[in-house]
């Protein structure tokens, strides 16, 4: 019985390739996403704790100083939530991008799976004419030497 040979094998190929790198791009973009919101975190609880440090004990330089970090901790925030939106953006670019390669390949296998399974078919069918030929010779020799 010779192999299955799926004709469109190097298209399988590529498109699994195509879809690895979506998945990386894909993690890549969560990744730095991640960053950004660790980093956003990061600047909240920083400003809690100078929130809570915060107190009436301060001299007049010192409460500007602190005044001052905590419009920068502002400024630091809002910029990394609009950091965090555009790499929001980039994620969904990248999943949507993901699906897609994801998809043309699930249809490729599908296709290779059908046809792997009508060539397995067809193999069987010829295997049960080859007995059935070898069996119907056998039974004819026998009842000729019989008569």
């Amino acid at each position: 019985m010779k192999q299955f040979v799926f004709n469109l094998q190097k298209v399988l190929e590529l498109r699994h390739y195509y879809e690895r790198e979506a998945e990386i791009n894909l993690g890549r973009a969560v990744g730095v996403l991640s960053a950004i919101e660790n980093n956003l975190e990061s600047v909240a609880q920083e400003r809690c704790r100078i929130a809570e440090h915060y107190s009436a004990g301060y001299e007049a330089h010192d409460i500007l100083v602190i005044d001052r970090y905590l419009q920068r901790l502002a400024v630091t925030k809002d910029k990394l939530v609009q950091e965090a939106a555009e790499a929001d953006k980039k994620v969904e670019a990248a999943r949507e991008l993901y699906l897609n390669a994801s998809r043309d390949r699930k249809i490729l296998d599908k296709v290779r799976e059908n046809r792997q399974s009508e060539y397995h078919k067809a193999m069987l069918l010829e295997e049960i004419k080859e007995i059935d030929d070898l069996t119907g010779t056998k039974a004819q020799t026998k009842t000729e030497s019989r008569a």
